[in-house]
């Protein structure tokens, strides 16, 4: 009989999130930006070994303390703070992988390089997302050598693409 390994991200902790996010759940910097930042980071820890609980945490509480979709350049902080709120009873993360979560979400706005590879995973994952605003990945501004493959650059920017194109003509109609 095969164990079933429990669920990184529960009902409970979603609901919580949907709870806390004052923006478009459906917008630029909601659950679908979650699901493929997610995508993204497990995508690049099958390259670099990064942990994937932490990624799956990182993904869907780095933008959930948004107040709005432009610039909030303490976003990251608020959300790294909300993330300890959280600790006890909805993250089940060891003290130290705690602390990883932590520096990937407080930074990954303004971090530039971190030495930790896990925090490196999460911010490229998230970065890898920018083609759902129309910005283009730089290779240069990303952390691992799996992010800058040319060919998860090209799979990430398809992703965020088709994700746009269906979110601009909803909103055209709208």
């Amino acid at each position: 009989m095969q164990s079933k390994i429990p669920a990184v991200i529960t009902p409970l902790l979603i609901d919580l999130l949907r709870l806390k996010f004052c923006l478009n759940l459906n917008g630029i910097h909601g659950v679908a930006h979650w699901a493929r930042v997610r995508s993204n980071g497990l995508r690049l820890a099958r390259d670099n070994g990064a942990n994937t609980r932490i990624i799956e945490y990182f993904a869907f509480l780095h933008d959930v303390c948004r107040r709005n979709n432009g610039r909030d350049p303490d976003h990251g902080a608020r959300a790294a703070r909300f993330s300890r709120h959280l600790r006890d009873r909805h993250l089940d993360l060891d003290d130290e992988e705690f602390l990883i979560l932590v520096a990937a979400i407080g930074g990954h706005t303004h971090g530039v390089a971190h030495h930790d590879i896990t925090v490196q995973t999460c911010w490229d994952a998230d970065r890898l997302d920018l083609a759902r605003v129309g910005i283009e990945p730089e290779p240069m501004r990303l952390c691992t050598a799996a992010a800058r493959d040319p060919l998860v650059i090209a799979s990430a920017r398809e992703n965020a693409q088709v994700w746009r194109r269906q979110y601009l003509s909803g909103e055209k109609s709208q």
